[in-house]
């Protein structure tokens, strides 16, 4: 995501992971189906003159071209690999966390035993702890269906990563437009969210995109939906102290470090009754260190606890972001680290996988669906 991480389709959201929507209707009973994830898709960034890695802010709606969006992925000043440097080799997930037993790529590799690429993907990706996410506004049954993931996750000894996703005003209005449908039914569905939360431990990527892609807001809608933010994450924490909650730090070649510092704090991010740290690269390609580079800096303008972190998508980072800026399932990527919590990196909590690799961005496969080729081309 250059600057969006998301690109909803009708059937899910963007940043491709597992998403647990209702079907409609009905009373709040568990049931936690799981189909396509969010496709976050990048954002123009517009190159300032600042020297620092993520010197770039995010334009207006207006200025989402196609081109625009190729050129938002310009490598960032910070520490890189060459483009020829392939990522570290995985380290294998860790033990920790949860692979929810819904998926497509699970249902693919299932349904397809015989197929000669099944072994690639079934080890590589099915295998491989991911992200669940909740991306349409169900107020009646969203708290049974947190709790089905968070109880079948206790049940396991694991730590699932649940991603809210229904925010107002979403992706700008943009292909992963949605949400509730003001910031008071949106607190509500926070409420109930957090009521299937249990008690053991959680980690929650709260609502990407939302402040980084918030400059298409007024300002008073932006403070408002940065309290309703930092609301979210009180409700969350308060729900269960054991939940860790993150907050939307878009990417190394998005806005400056400082800006979205100021951004973040304004949300919530920078206190320990609400916030965790914070989170990158959703969906989106650009190297895990540079990555670590930007979070760092934003957590040191951010200011806070010292015991705020990040965590770092590396579903799809493995070779980096492609030269000319391509977003929709750009050739020639690669699988990033392996989910984890033991990162051995300084601030940096996790490397998680919260787009589902093989969920296409809409150009190798529909929209939200799981590709088997470019799963194949991702992990092979």
């Amino acid at each position: 995501m250059v600057a969006a991480a998301s690109v909803v389709v009708a059937v899910g959201t963007a940043t491709g992971l597992l998403s647990g929507l209702d079907n409609g209707g009905g009373s709040d009973e568990a049931r936690p189906e799981v189909t396509s994830s969010p496709l976050l898709a990048p954002l123009p960034a517009v190159p300032s003159a600042s020297p620092t890695p993520s010197a770039s802010t995010s334009p207006s709606p207006s200025a989402r071209t196609t081109e625009a969006r190729k050129s938002s992925r310009t490598p960032s000043a910070s520490p890189t690999k060459t483009a020829t440097e392939p990522e570290k080799k995985q380290q294998p997930a860790s033990v920790s966390l949860y692979r929810h037993p819904e998926s497509q790529v699970l249902d693919w590799v299932r349904d397809h035993r015989d197929d000669p690429r099944r072994p690639v993907i079934e080890a590589e990706i099915a295998d491989r702890p991911a992200a669940v996410w909740f991306a349409d506004f169900t107020p009646s049954t969203i708290a049974s269906r947190v709790r089905a993931v968070t109880a079948g996750a206790a049940d396991a000894g694991r730590v699932p990563v649940l991603v809210p996703y229904a925010v107002p005003d979403r992706d700008c209005g943009g292909a992963s437009q949605g949400g509730a449908p003001d910031l008071g039914a949106y607190d509500g569905w926070i409420d109930a969210f957090a009521a299937g939360l249990g008690s053991g431990e959680v980690i929650v990527i709260l609502e990407p995109d939302s402040i980084a892609l918030s400059d298409c807001l007024s300002t008073g809608a932006r403070t408002a939906r940065f309290a309703s933010l930092a609301r979210a994450g009180r409700v969350l924490k308060a729900a269960n102290p054991d939940a860790r909650v993150y907050y939307d730090a878009g990417h190394s070649g998005w806005n400056a470090p400082a800006k979205q510092a100021d951004q973040l704090r304004q949300a919530g991010a920078a206190s320990a009754e609400s916030s965790d740290g914070v989170f990158s690269n959703v969906s989106n390609f650009h190297r895990t260190a540079d990555e670590v580079a930007y979070v760092r800096q934003i957590l040191d303008a951010l200011g806070g606890p010292a015991g705020l972190g990040a965590v770092i998508d590396t579903s799809r980072n493995g070779n980096g972001a492609p030269a000319d800026g391509e977003w929709c399932d750009p050739d020639g990527r690669k699988l990033g680290q392996a989910p984890t919590t033991a990162t051995g990196e300084a601030r940096i909590d996790a490397y998680l996988w919260v787009k589902l690799p093989g969920e296409s961005d809409g150009c190798k496969g529909t929209p939200g669906t799981f590709t088997p080729s470019y799963a194949f081309e991702l992990a092979r």
